[in-house]
């Protein structure tokens, strides 16, 4: 066997490539326009650059533009720019040879860093770097011609290339500087020479380009004039306006921005009526090197979805929406743009690659979601109420997905009074005046509750309302997070240590076994448990209570049974009964025991059952029960 090593590079065959490039090159086949379109504004990009740097001179009376033609008698879609041009040399290199990118290159000539610059960022504002951006054309074309001319005066060049990759270059006529790409609209897409269609793809790809891009319609009808009073005046032609905006809203700082703007802003690239909530301007320094904007959206009623957009960006042109790496999923309720070029994107810049600036990216965004939450809880206290009630959701789920975020927003994290002012657990606590009880009182139900309510309320004790499907998983969660500070949440009808008077009344052990047997029978449950107490409020003799973890337990159970993951039988919640001591009417059932006992079994049903018809829904025998207990009692009058 021969010990000889022999070294090579892989051929690829051109007949063997276009297929591919053609029918996989992007995920979506819109983005061919957007490549083309990109590569022009590269050119205008270039020749600025090297006017900056006296490299080259150009007639400074003729704006830089990029102008979009579709003819659809013709079957041509067409890119012209008046950029940099290219000789017949720089045709063969970057054009004849797949993947080599003049836009590397050209930063590698042009861009290096002086002395004292920040290295490591693109700052150029060129947007390809592939090379394989100009081929996307072939993906809708059966022929693409590509007439150019250099800035440097050298003779015009005309290059036409079929979609097998067979090409024919030679001299053109063309006298003005720059480059048109004659996209010839194969029979498979003519609906790219749909005037519509193409205007779309603008609007969504290419609505923030740094260089004015404009649209014909080669086969619109010209504006004709029309009499204006006394002189002739031109309908206004939209050739004549740009499609783009070439200086976003997030390339300006925030304090030179007003709140109409932002408002504009939002209308326009969201195309929703409403007003956004509030948002964060981002403008993240080296070495993250990102702007952008991102909006609170505005939701109106729970039933919506709770979906929202970021839109990604690269040098201002558009890559996608709800890039999942660097937007948190738990954020994506967000709507806004964000311009990263430091992105490590692959060919198709679709997908973004791992990289850790992905990570420090998405760590600096949520750092500045919560610290605008904490500005607005701090310094606009009125405003941010105002607004919790939309964000409340968004907020305690995003402190469910990770405990830093938690950590950041924990002291403006508002809870909704039973009397509509909000608090935050702090300031709850405080108010409570007990340092040693750290318990938070909660209502989830404001009307069925309203009897637990009115004795808390009587006692000068707030109850808050945690009425969201996502409530009790958050306040179990915030407690797992404060196990060291101890906060607890008990709901109006968990306990009722907070309602007892200063000293306990004295019942007899026999009666209070009486009572006991009396409260089980009349409840049809052997195993109710019945306890004493001594209330500062008279007025309610009883009080069904439910264990707190159990009815956590419970819910939780509903919840996996609504996910299909089981259901929440064999798990029976633990209810008891509070006997009131301090009540007029126990008092009378204590006395009722031993000289009436009918009178004493009928009058403790109805406690009963008014004790369950203020805890809870009545079930459809136990309504009945009711009912016939209140029309006999109404007999007897």
């Amino acid at each position: 066997m021969s010990d000889e090593v022999k070294k090579g590079g892989i051929s690829v065959e051109t007949e063997h490539l276009f297929p591919i490039i053609k029918k996989w090159l992007y995920s979506e086949k819109d983005i061919f326009l957007r490549e083309i379109v990109s590569n022009a504004v590269d050119a205008i990009t270039k020749l600025k650059r090297l006017c900056s740097l006296g490299e080259a001179t150009v007639d400074e009376s003729e704006p830089y533009r990029v102008t979009v033609f579709v003819d659809k008698k013709s079957g041509t879609l067409t890119v012209k720019d008046n950029g940099i041009g290219m000789t017949e040399e720089e045709v063969d290199r970057y054009i004849c040879q797949i993947a080599l990118s003049g836009a590397l290159e050209f930063i590698e000539k042009y861009e290096t860093p002086a002395d004292g610059e920040k290295s490591g960022t693109n700052e150029s504002g060129i947007i390809g770097h592939f090379g394989l951006g100009f081929y996307s054309a072939f993906m809708v074309s059966d022929q693409v011609e590509l007439v150019t001319k250099s800035y440097t005066g050298a003779p015009a060049v005309d290059w036409i290339c079929n979609d097998a990759g067979s090409y024919e270059v030679k001299k053109s006529d063309k006298e003005d500087r720059g480059t048109s790409v004659i996209m010839h609209i194969s029979d498979e897409e003519k609906a790219y020479l749909d005037p519509d269609k193409i205007k779309g793809i603008l609007n969504k790809y290419c609505m923030f380009m740094p260089v004015e891009i404009y649209f014909v319609d080669e086969n619109a009808p010209k504006p004709k004039k029309k009499k204006d009073k006394d002189k002739d005046k031109e309908e206004e032609d939209d050739s004549e306006k740009p499609v783009n905006t070439t200086e976003p809203l997030w390339l300006k700082p925030a304090s030179a921005c007003t709140d109409e703007e932002y408002i504009d802003f939002y209308h326009k690239v969201f195309n929703d009526y409403r007003e956004p909530l509030f948002w964060i301007h981002l403008n993240a320094d080296y070495p993250l090197n990102f702007k952008g904007i991102l909006y609170f959206p505005k939701i109106t009623n729970e039933y919506e979805s709770l979906e929202g957009q970021v839109k990604l960006f690269y040098h201002q042109v558009f890559v996608a929406d709800n890039i999942k790496e660097v937007i948190p999923e738990y954020l994506l309720m967000l709507k806004g743009v964000l311009d990263c070029p430091e992105l490590p994107l692959n060919v198709s810049r679709s997908y973004l690659q791992d990289d850790a600036y992905v990570k420090r990216v998405s760590d600096h965004i949520v750092k500045k979601v919560a610290d605008k939450l904490n500005s607005l809880c701090k310094n606009d206290r009125e405003k941010y109420e105002k607004v919790w009630g939309d964000i409340r959701t968004f907020v305690e789920y995003a402190c469910l997905r990770e405990r830093k975020f938690y950590d950041r927003v924990k002291k403006s994290i508002l809870f909704m009074k039973t009397d509509g002012k909000c608090v935050t657990a702090d300031e709850y606590l405080e108010a409570a005046g007990n340092p040693e009880k750290k318990n938070i009182y909660y209502t989830t139900d404001k009307a069925l509750q309203a009897q637990y309510i009115s004795l808390y309320d009587a006692q000068n004790i707030a109850v808050v309302e945690l009425n969201h499907p996502i409530d009790t998983q958050f306040v179990s969660t915030l407690e797992g997070y404060e196990t060291e500070s101890g906060i607890h949440f008990l709901r109006v009808d968990a306990e009722t240590d907070a309602l007892k008077a200063d000293t306990e009344a004295k019942i007899d052990d026999k009666v209070k076994e009486k009572l006991t047997e009396l409260f089980r029978k009349v409840s049809k449950n052997e195993k109710l448990e019945v306890t004493y107490t001594t209330m500062k409020d008279e007025s309610v003799p009883a009080m069904l209570v439910v264990s707190e973890q159990s009815r956590r337990f419970e819910d939780m159970m509903k919840m996996y049974s609504s996910m299909g993951m089981g259901g929440n039988d064999g798990f029976p919640v633990e209810y008891s009964l509070h006997v009131n001591l301090s009540s007029a009417l126990i008092s009378k059932l204590i006395s009722l025991e031993d000289s009436d006992t009918e009178k004493a079994e009928f009058m403790a049903s109805y406690l009963y059952q008014l004790a369950v018809l203020a805890q809870r829904k009545m079930t459809a025998d136990e309504l009945q029960a009711f009912l016939s207990s209140g029309f006999d009692l109404l007999g007897k009058l």
